[in-house]
């Protein structure tokens, strides 16, 4: 067969420095490599999800483990790990047809049928949308509340920052708050993962008698139950996890399901 009737013959055969070839080549890697990139994405997304996942696990055994006499606490009631439920957060009911260990919050806020709009005036963690339900955990004796775990979530400085928000029994003092994951500035925002900063919010109350939710960050050293440290060159940061925890206990967010379990209990 004629050589020149064979296309990629053709084009293998130009000179080397030919325009020509030096593009085509150019665009079968950048193609190749694409394909190679997608695939390896594709095929290693589980086993990301997966080290995600036991990320988060270590990272809430580390926070149970901050708390004085909790490890005993669940020796006493006998188990090994807090009881996770899923929430309605409109209705703050229970769910029982709703699988908390497969439901993915974030896929479900960015979902048009699914995601809620987030109203501008309640937006303080600056998240536009948020999942219809959450997963929370609870630890439990007899029926009575002993602790209760709120994952959340809000936007920083340049990143969107996941927490752990432990309660106490009176559903206002906090027991602690973890960072599992955020991308803020290497050695500024990223000290809200400092353990130091973090320790600063046991004991703090969320809310005063009045019901009105008015922790928050400040510039210099806190003064009352409802103040945290600031951290200097992070204003926007220390705000940013203030603001989640606003929202988060405020009406939109579990609001609704935390005055279920004062009027109701377990």
């Amino acid at each position: 067969m004629d050589r020149s009737s064979n296309p990629v013959r053709a084009f293998l055969d130009r000179p080397n420095d030919d325009r020509v070839k030096v593009f085509g080549v150019a665009v079968i890697v950048a193609f190749v490599c694409a394909v190679v990139v997608s695939t390896a994405s594709v095929m290693l997304k589980p086993l990301q999800d997966a080290h995600l996942e036991a990320e988060r696990g270590a990272r809430m055994e580390a926070m149970l483990d901050t708390l004085p006499g909790m490890r005993d606490l669940m020796e006493e009631v006998g188990v090994t790990a807090l009881e996770m439920r899923m929430v309605d957060l409109q209705t703050g009911e229970f769910l029982s047809d709703i699988d908390p260990a497969t439901y993915d919050p974030q896929a479900a806020a960015a979902d048009p049928e699914q995601g809620v709009g987030i109203p501008a005036d309640q937006d303080t963690a600056r998240l536009r949308r948020r999942a219809p339900y959450a997963p929370v955990h609870l630890l439990e004796r007899d029926g009575e509340l002993l602790m209760i775990v709120l994952p959340v979530e809000g936007t920083g400085y340049q990143s969107v920052i996941r927490a752990m928000l432990a309660l106490e029994s009176d559903l206002n003092t906090i027991a602690a708050l973890t960072i599992l994951s955020q991308d803020e500035t290497p050695g500024l925002g990223s000290r809200i993962e400092d353990p130091q900063w973090q320790a600063q919010w046991p004991g703090k109350q969320v809310a005063d008698a009045d019901g009105n939710i008015v922790i928050e960050v400040v510039r210099g050293s806190a003064s009352g139950p409802h103040e945290i440290d600031g951290i200097s060159g992070a204003t926007l940061t220390a705000q940013g996890v203030a603001g989640m925890v606003t929202y988060w206990m405020g009406p939109h967010g579990y609001g609704p399901f935390l005055e279920r379990l004062e009027r109701e209990g377990i």
